[in-house]
């Protein structure tokens, strides 16, 4: 059979996406009309299908994706000089539930992992050292490297230092924020053991920041004040001991999948990411949920022009309003620093084939398949609620990925069609959209989405793409974890003292 060398998404679409570029003069037929290219177009890129005149709106996904700037013909490229977004400010929403049913058989899979006192589960069994504030950070890289001499890491799967630059002089919401980042990392079910290390002058005050973990394991998290000890390195290195004796006991064991949660993100993203990685990932979100586990979805700003499709698939009318009140508050911050809600995508974005931000919410938000939205949270906030949930936080790679880790989400799904190599706190597994990217970046890349423009089906791929993330679970290392590259960013929105 002919591969296919350019995709109509939808019937209703006036453009079609070219799976291989296509020069000025070639010849398409799309709905039994022949239409001449009349530039050469890359591959991922967008070719008009009907002559639009100025102001009307172009449309793909079924849904329109911006207007033309100008009049433009059947066969021309559509990109971002002739294509412009309809976003503007905060905009009234009705409620008009979607409740469709995912009809999607529960498989009893399981993975291996490790079950924690309080019931909970993680995936991996680290040792981690929290810095409640900055200035701790050097002690905290000291202390892994110490750690990691004596016991080669044996016995567990890595051991870290979370540094980032916050937890003093900062103000109301952005100290909360970094407090409450840091309360989720030390309570995240990865962590088979916890050092919470401290200046001790910090405007996050160690004794107050403890209290915010609430019933914590006090065996696995420990406390340690830097300024009220003579040497902290012996300090520390007697504390983090005991963490790694008892660490270092724990083992995996079967759990069913149910408990697993996964966090969904896109970076770098291109024109094939709508019709094949974040498809792919929206199967696996579709399917774990159907199994009563939980997925979760970001990056507020990509979902602008697509939210319409997200609040109605809400199943309450409550959940409804806070998504509206999520939408409208991040266009507020947008708009409160004098920027425009459209002021997207990026270049790399654009040259990838994607010309407007609502060309990139309707194909990021294809990540969460169908699936009824059953939790809304705002950043920061601790996962409750199994099924399909929203997440508060910023597109910014590292901030999203750092803010689903944190809700509680054991690895992210990070959908590339630029490719990227860093990793959060939690697996961070890399799916490319198209072959090329997956060949040329082994290094980077945990599984090829771009199979499905050579070839493969969904249905084929799908399979494979659940067996990759249980073994992931399992403990098969991300190639950000084969790499090394593993990091951590808080969002900060006020000002620094």
């Amino acid at each position: 059979m002919k591969q296919a060398t350019f995709l109509k998404i939808n019937p209703a679409d006036s453009v079609v996406v070219c799976l291989q570029p296509k020069k000025k003069g070639e010849i398409i037929e799309v709905d039994g009309k022949q239409i001449t290219v009349n530039q050469d177009t890359p591959a991922g890129h967008k070719v008009l299908i009907k002559d639009v005149a100025a102001g009307a709106d172009i449309i793909k996904y079924g849904y329109p994706i911006g207007h033309a700037m100008q009049d433009l013909k059947a066969g021309d490229w559509v990109n971002e000089n002739n294509l412009k977004t309809n976003l503007a400010g905060t905009l009234e929403y009705t409620y008009n539930p979607v409740n469709e049913q995912l009809n999607i058989k529960n498989d009893n899979r399981s993975f291996k992992g490790y079950v924690r006192k309080n019931g909970d589960v993680g995936i991996r069994n680290e040792i981690w050292i929290v810095p409640t504030v900055g200035c701790v950070n050097g002690i905290a890289e000291r202390l892994v490297k110490e750690l990691k001499k004596e016991t080669n890491e044996q016995g567990v799967d890595a051991i870290y230092a979370w540094h980032h630059n916050y937890g003093c002089s900062q103000l109301s919401e952005d100290h909360e924020n970094t407090r409450k980042v840091l309360r989720d990392i030390c309570l995240h079910p990865n962590a088979g053991a916890v050092l919470v290390l401290s200046l001790g002058c910090e405007n996050n005050q160690p004794e107050d920041f403890m209290k915010m973990l609430g019933d914590y394991d006090k065996d696995r998290i420990k406390l340690l004040v830097t300024q009220r000890v003579d040497d902290e390195m012996e300090a520390g290195m007697e504390m983090l001991r005991e963490l790694y004796q008892l660490a270092s006991k724990d083992v995996r064991t079967e759990v069913p999948v149910s408990k697993l949660r996964v966090g969904l993100k896109c970076g770098g993203s291109d024109g094939f990411s709508g019709i094949t990685a974040n498809p792919l990932v929206g199967e696996f979100s579709d399917w774990l949920v159907a199994q009563g586990g939980t997925s979760v979805l970001t990056e507020v700003p990509e979902m602008f022009g697509a939210e319409t499709i997200l609040m109605n698939r809400c199943t309450t009318e409550e959940l409804f309003n806070q998504t509206v009140s999520m939408i409208n508050n991040f266009k507020n911050y947008f708009l409160s620093h004098g920027e425009p809600v459209g002021e997207n995508p990026s270049p790399g974005n654009k040259a990838g084939g994607i010309s407007t931000l609502e060309d990139k919410a309707l194909g990021c938000t294809q990540k969460c398949g169908k699936a009824p939205v059953n939790g809304v949270m705002e950043y920061g906030d601790r996962l409750q609620n199994p099924g399909l949930n929203l997440l508060s936080a910023p597109g910014n790679d590292l901030v999203a990925a750092t803010a689903l880790a944190s809700c509680g989400c054991h690895l992210v799904l990070f959908t590339t069609g630029r490719g990227t190599p860093f990793g959060t706190f939690v697996p961070t597994m890399k799916i490319a959209t198209n072959p090329d990217l997956a060949s040329r970046k082994k290094n980077w890349i945990d599984f090829s989405a771009g199979q499905l423009i050579e070839g493969r089906t969904m249905q084929e791929l799908v399979p494979e793409f659940i067996d990759k993330v249980l073994a992931v679970a399992s403990g098969e290392k991300a190639k950000n974890e084969e790499n090394d590259y593993r990091e951590i960013s808080i969002f900060k929105n006020g000002v620094t003292l």
